[in-house]
C-alpha cells in the first residue's frame, strides 16, 4: 500500500543527515533512501551537514535549516525524514522553521513495520514498539499532531491513542505485553514439540532485502512475499525442506535487519528473532552485489552474538551472484557459499552445507526389526523421526531418520 499525502498523491520527502564521523553517514543515507521508498514515499533529494555533533535544539545548524526551509517551499516537500533519532524539541523546531512535518529514522522503520505486519503477533509487536517510542514524546508535538490523514509515521496506534494520557498508554502496553507473552508460550510449545519430534530447524537471517524470501520460495515453494523492498517480510514463515541426505528440516524465514536498528525495536521483535536463536543451523544471507555486503554480514553476526548464538553452526551465503562477475567476489569473506536464489545457481552446494552442519549425523534407514527386538522399534519411535511403520510376518518394517547412536544399535537390521 502506497503512502499518500492528504492530496492523494505520493508524499515527496526531503532527507536530512548530520555527518559527525560516528558512522558511515553516506551509506546510512543511501539506506534511508531505500527505507523511504519502501514506505511508499518519494525521496526527492537529501541534505547532509558535517558537524561535530547534531545541534541539540535544531539537529542541523541554523543556516542549513533556513536553506532546507527554502528547498521545501520550492520543491513542495511534504515530509522531512531525518537519518537519526530526533528529540521532541528538535522535531518541533524543524517543523516551526520549515512548516513541513518531520519524522526520524525510527518512526520511519516503525511505519514500515506497521505496513508489513500480517500476523497477530506481528501487529502486537508493532503497536508495542510504537507506543514505547511515542510515550516520552507525547509533549512538544506540533505539525505532526495537528495534521490528520496519511503520511509516514501516522500508522499504528493512531492519533487518538497518542493524545490520551500516559497512564492509559502504559495500561495498553501492559495488555500488549500480556498478549505477546501468550503468543510466545504457544511458540515455545511448538519449539518443544519440534525438539521432541527430532525436527532440525534452520533459520535464514540477514540484512533486509538480501533475498531471504526469494530463497525460501525457491527451496520450499512457500509463497512468501518477495519484493525489492526493505522489510518486505515481517512475520516468520516456517516450511519443511527435504535435504539430499533424506533428512527433512524446518526452514524459517525471519525479519530483515538494518544498521543502527534501534535497540527497542530489536527488543520488541525479540520473539521473532529468537526463531533464529533457537535454531540448530543459521544461514547468514547477504546481497553479494551490494558494496556493503561485508558490513551486512557483520551486522547480522553481531546481532546473532547478542542473541547468544555463538555455538550454533552459521553458514555464510552470498546471494545474487548472478548480478556480478566471479572475479569481483573478494576472498576475505571467510568461508561462504555462493548462490543465486533467483536462478538456482549454487543451491546444491548450499543444501550440501546444511547437510554437513546437521547437529547430529542423522541417517535415513529402512530396517526390519524382529519381534524379539521390539524394544529397538520403540527406541526409534522415541529418539528418531518415524516416517513409516508396517507390521510384517517376520518383524516390524520401519523407515525413519535416526542419529548415530541409534543407528549403531539397528544397523544390522537394515533391509
Amino acid at each position: 500500500m502506497e503512502l499518500k499525502s492528504n492530496e492523494e498523491k505520493i508524499s515527496r520527502a526531503l532527507l536530512i543527515s548530520v555527518d559527525s564521523g560516528e558512522y558511515d553517514a553516506e551509506a546510512s543515507l543511501e539506506e534511508l533512501f531505500e527505507l523511504v521508498k519502501s514506505a511508499g514515499a518519494e525521496p526527492e533529494l537529501s541534505v547532509m551537514q558535517k558537524l561535530d555533533r547534531p545541534e541539540s535544539a535544531t539537529y542541523l545548524g541554523s543556516g542549513k535549516l533556513k536553506e532546507i526551509a527554502q528547498i521545501c517551499d520550492e520543491r513542495e516537500i511534504d515530509i522531512i525524514v531525518a537519518d537519526s533519532e530526533l528529540s521532541p524539541t528538535q522535531i518541533k523546531n524543524i517543523e516551526h522553521e520549515t512548516d513541513v512535518r518531520v519524522i526520524d529514522r525510527t518512526t520511519l522503520i516503525l511505519d514500515i513495520f506497521a505496513q508489513r505486519a500480517r500476523s497477530k503477533e506481528g501487529k502486537l509487536q508493532v503497536e508495542l514498539a510504537q507506543l514505547k517510542y511515542m510515550l516520552p514524546r507525547l509533549t512538544g508535538k506540533g505539525i505532526e499532531m495537528s495534521r490528520l490523514g496519511g503520511g509516514i509515521g501516522t500508522r499504528g496506534p493512531g492519533e487518538t491513542k497518542l493524545e490520551t494520557d500516559k497512564r492509559h498508554i502504559r495500561r495498553r502496553m501492559e495488555t500488549l505485553k500480556d498478549e505477546l507473552a501468550e503468543v510466545e508460550k504457544h511458540r515455545q510449545m511448538l519449539r518443544k514439540r519440534r525438539k521432541k519430534d527430532g525436527v532440525v530447524t534452520c533459520a535464514i537471517v540477514g540484512y533486509t532485502n538480501a533475498g531471504k524470501s526469494t530463497l525460501m520460495n525457491y527451496l520450499t515453494n512457500a509463497g512468501v512475499l518477495a519484493q525489492d523492498k526493505l522489510f518486505a517480510t515481517l512475520d516468520p514463515t516456517s516450511r519443511a525442506l527435504k535435504l539430499p541426505s533424506g533428512v527433512t528440516i524446518m526452514l524459517i524465514d525471519t525479519v530483515g535487519l538494518v544498521r543502527r536498528l534501534p535497540h527497542h525495536l530489536v527488543e520488541a521483535f525479540r520473539s521473532t528473532l529468537e526463531e533464529a536463536a533457537q535454531s540448530d543451523i543459521i544461514i547468514n544471507l547477504c546481497d553479494a552485489s551490494s558494496d556493503e555486503a561485508r558490513t551486512h554480514l557483520q551486522v547480522t553476526k553481531d546481532l546473532l552474538e547478542s542473541l547468544n548464538c555463538g555455538d550454533t553452526p552459521i553458514i555464510n551465503v552470498l546471494n545474487k551472484c548472478d548480478l556480478i562477475a566471479d572475479d569481483t567476489i573478494e576472498q576475505d569473506f571467510g568461508s561462504y557459499v555462493k548462490i543465486s536464489a533467483k536462478t538456482g545457481e549454487g543451491i546444491e552446494k548450499l543444501l550440501e552445507e546444511i547437510d554437513n552442519n546437521l547437529p547430529l549425523r542423522l541417517k535415513k534407514v529402512n530396517v526390519l526389526i524382529p519381534f524379539a527386538n521390539a524394544g529397538l522399534a520403540n527406541e526409534i519411535r522415541n529418539k528418531g523421526t518415524l516416517l513409516s511403520e508396517e507390521y510384517e510376518s517376520d518383524g516390524i518394517k520401519i523407515e525413519a531418520i535416526v542419529d548415530e547412536q541409534t543407528y549403531a544399535k539397528i544397523g544390522n537390521f537394515e533391509v
